[in-house]
């Protein structure tokens, strides 16, 4: 018996070393969570099941007392300048308000805002305090960068770090009555030899948002209490940090929560809808000398779910969790949260190529997804956080069909009110740590500690935060800091993903155009299994403009020393103006301002589109595009599809058809058909599946400079799956021969109602300004309540038809921009703003 089980091992060992057979290899995931695969999650292991009650609502005392030391402080530097400040604010805006500082964001006056950054400073306010309190700690949400904390005349703490801190127990400290409050806020050191040539290095000594530090953007390093001062009541018996875990989206979920001091009695658990009509269902568990972290079992019934934008409905739910001893409530905490799993599924690639390759498709809820998004820049270079703008900006992207938002390593772990915004319109996070170029090598590594572990905690809630990740673009990964930050997702989530860094493991990011001088063709035929960044930039709206060049008048080519050179990318220091003489000269001439803007703005619109649309032809081999970005924190030249203000920029537009979970594209290899035969690969892309089965029509059309048509066909097709070919359209070179060439086409569903449409223009290159030159359409409009009617009374297309709201173009928000209108076609578009709109067309008459 024995030597027969030696041979069967002898055997199996045989088949293991013959060469030419291969067994599962890792993917990298896998191979990069070595270092803590012993670490335990939260999910990990059993935990007692909660038993189901009736759910009660009983009114209670909060006992988790708190004092807000938000409002008004006094800020001065000692030498005469003293001033109120609003906290939670950034010193530049304080002095802005009162009237110290010009507007940082108009001429060059940045320079003169950036000097203050490397001065000390002290906030001072005083508050009541009525001495109730059990064990009142001091909280600070975020203070930048470097501090220390006085209290009635005591030092009693002090704290470097932008992201949360510091913590400090002051039940010693504090009086009844009155009580002053002083923060003293070191200067900004300068360390240069960086790039751009004047960028301040500093930031990779510290833990910040660098995005502020002059490597792009502007150069105005952030000082201020920026977040929120709390203090906070700590009774002996209390619980915190509460953490739901959905562990199937069946409803199978899990409660974590930390018990400080050695507790015996219950733990209630309630759970109602926050914002939809629902069952509340209620939970208790006991619990006997329990100390740490706990965790019990839990199964919401009929689980309503919490879906990315376009997939499904943004259901929310509000926990409630209660320490009961002897029949009453002592601690609350509560939470809002979403039911929703996330996957991470292999690419279905070689085997032999898994190693090098992440995770990349999502399964969301048990379904794959197509990842639709943009990057996202931290929102405002003097630290103005409100509500109102995140929803702008947010709004904005859920009306493009974006689904995820990627924070980089180049900003800051995102505010609460940002998530909350996420949460409610569908938009997935990857969420970075602020390491960017391998600087975790060097920034100190307890700092970056005290942020992974106090912004886990903090977000991990969020149904929208998907995805945690190392920093942005460095590439030596392998480290202690890495490793640690790695560790810590799983010690503190568990739930949800960790990347080392971005781009790693089959992500890309790409700027050969602009950074290289790449033409536009280039991004015509980029392809990644998953984009995280690639894009060219453009110039804001013209109200932006005008607004930060702040009188100064418009001449081409610009001095070096103007506010227009000023903001540009890198705001002077690099080869802005020739890159931008190169992608907007594609297009028009540089005559007047609103030409060099049409200009870049329509070069950042092709450079963009067209690998969106390629990339979601290649599903499942490409798997998600994020495109380089949504927003921008200071006003100029950049890479966003809204610019500072708010103002929206062309992109938007056609990366909302780009995106649109059911369109029909084409895929072009060149910018110019011109005299040239070609093949075009025509497209339905259909995300949700909703067509699948469903007779319905591809409808294509191609016109010339002159506005005749030279093709037009239609095809018939029944969906199966999410990425269908519908053709391959063939262009011959007479039908090319043209200054520009329009396309368009429409998928057409039942009773002829078009379900989506997408156009493009091409063989702009043949002339500057040919764009505007076709032959002319007649276009009405009348405006109803909210209402844009649009006819166009020609017998050939208008292009580009384009509203505006003059003085109203940050917060204008139309439901369509820069469309197509067929022959004698009328649409209709709403509008969010009451006052009245312009309209222009490309092909209108000029002369």
């Amino acid at each position: 018996m024995q030597s027969r089980k030696l041979r069967i091992i002898q055997l199996i060992l045989v088949i293991l070393f013959l060469p030419g057979i291969s067994f599962a290899q890792q993917t990298l995931d896998e191979i990069d969570a070595t270092p803590w695969a012993d670490a335990v999650s939260p999910l990990d292991g059993a935990a007692p099941v909660m038993e189901s009650i009736p759910f009660r609502q009983v009114k209670h005392v909060n006992s988790d007392r708190q004092i807000s030391l938000s409002g008004t402080w006094n800020l001065s530097d000692g030498q005469g300048i003293s001033v109120n400040a609003s906290v939670p604010c950034g010193i530049h805006y304080a002095l802005m308000e009162a009237g110290v500082i010009p507007d940082p964001r108009l001429g060059r006056n940045d320079t003169i805002a950036e000097q203050c950054s490397y001065k000390e400073w002290t906030l001072e306010r005083t508050f009541q305090y009525d001495g109730s309190m059990t064990d009142p700690l001091l909280s600070f949400k975020g203070v930048a960068n470097k501090c220390r904390v006085w209290l009635n005349g005591e030092m009693i703490g002090e704290h470097e770090g932008m992201f949360g801190g510091p913590d400090i127990a002051v039940g010693s400290f504090l009086r009844k009555g009155e009580n002053t409050i002083k923060v003293e806020l070191s200067r900004i050191l300068v360390l240069g030899g960086g790039w751009t040539k004047d960028a301040n290095e500093s930031w990779k000594n510290t833990v910040v948002a660098n995005c502020v530090y002059g490597w792009h953007y502007c150069r105005i390093p952030s000082l201020g209490i920026w977040n929120d001062v709390l203090i906070l009541d700590r009774p002996v018996n209390r619980i915190e940090n509460p953490f739901i875990m959905t562990r199937h989206h069946n409803g199978d979920m899990r409660l974590g929560l930390t018990i400080p001091e050695t507790t015996s009695g219950e733990i209630r658990l309630l759970i109602t809808p926050d914002n939809f009509k629902g069952q509340s269902q209620a939970y208790k568990a006991s619990i006997n000398n329990a100390k740490g972290n706990v965790a019990f079992d839990f199964h919401i019934n009929n689980p309503q779910l919490w879906w990315p934008n376009d997939a499904g409905e943004q259901h929310l739910y509000r926990a409630e969790v209660q320490l009961v001893k002897d029949g009453k409530i002592v601690s609350v905490c509560s939470r809002r949260f979403g039911v929703r799993t996330i996957e991470m599924k292999p690419l279905p690639i070689a085997e032999e190529e898994q190693a090098k390759c992440y995770k990349w498709l999502f399964c969301i809820n048990g379904r794959d997804m197509f990842i639709r998004g943009t990057g996202w820049c931290t929102m405002d270079v003097m630290l103005e956080f409100t509500r109102e703008r995140y929803e702008r900006f947010l709004a904005v992207a859920r009306q493009q069909h974006v689904q995820m938002i990627r924070a980089w390593g180049g900003g800051m772990p995102e505010t609460d009110t940002f998530y909350d915004v996420c949460d409610e319109l569908g938009i997935m996070v990857l969420q970075e740590w602020p390491t960017c170029w391998d600087s975790h090598f060097v920034q100190p590594y307890d700092l970056l500690k005290e942020t992974v572990e106090r912004n886990t905690v903090r977000l991990r809630n969020h149904p929208s935060l998907a995805m945690w990740g190392g920093g942005n673009e460095s590439y030596n990964l392998v480290s202690p800091t890495i490793d640690m930050m790695g560790r810590l997702s799983k010690e503190l989530d568990g739930t949800r993903v960790f990347h080392r860094g971005e781009p790693r493991g089959g992500s890309r990011h790409d700027y050969h155009c602009w950074w290289e001088n790449a033409p536009i063709t280039y991004n015509l035929r980029m392809t990644a299994h998953f984009w995280g960044e690639f894009g060219i930039p453009s110039l804001p709206n013209i109200e932006t403009i005008n607004h930060y060049m702040n009188g100064e008048r418009y001449e081409w080519p610009p001095k070096p020393e103007s506010t227009f050179t000023h903001h540009t990318a890198t705001f002077g220091y690099s080869e802005d103006i020739e890159n931008l003489t190169q992608y907007a000269g594609y297009f028009m001439p540089f005559t007047s301002l609103e030409d060099v803007i049409l200009g870049s703005q329509l070069a950042q619109t092709e450079g963009v589109r067209h690998t969106l649309e390629r990339a979601r032809t290649m599903w499942p081999e490409t798997t998600g595009a994020l495109y380089y970005k949504l927003n921008d924190n200071y006003p100029g030249l950049s890479w966003s599809s809204v610019d500072y203000q708010g103002a929206i920029k062309p992109l938007h537009y056609f990366a909302r058809r780009a995106f649109a979970p059911t369109t029909s594209v084409l895929l072009f290899d060149t910018t110019n058909l011109a005299r040239q035969e070609v093949i075009l690969p025509y497209y339905l892309l259909n995300d949700d599946t909703t067509l699948n089965g469903k007779q319905m029509k591809a409808h294509l059309t191609v016109w010339n400079h002159r506005m005749e048509c030279v093709y037009d066909s239609t095809f018939t097709l029944v969906p199966k799956q999410m990425v269908e070919k519908i053709a391959d359209i063939k262009l011959n070179a007479t039908q090319t021969t043209s200054e520009m060439l329009y396309l368009k086409t429409d998928l057409i569903g039942t009773g002829n109602k078009v379900i989506a449409r997408n156009w493009y223009f091409s063989n702009y290159e043949t002339r500057q300004g040919v764009l505007l030159e076709s032959k002319a359409s007649e276009v009405v409009m009348k405006k109803k309540g909210n209402r844009i009617i649009i006819t166009n009374l020609s017998n050939h297309p208008a292009v580009g038809v384009t509203l505006s709201a003059p003085g109203y173009a940050k917060i204008f928000m139309p439901s369509d921009n820069y469309v197509w209108i067929d022959p004698h076609e009328t649409i209709t578009i709403t509008t969010n703003v009451p006052q009245s709109v312009a309209i222009d067309w490309w092909n209108r008459k000029r002369f």
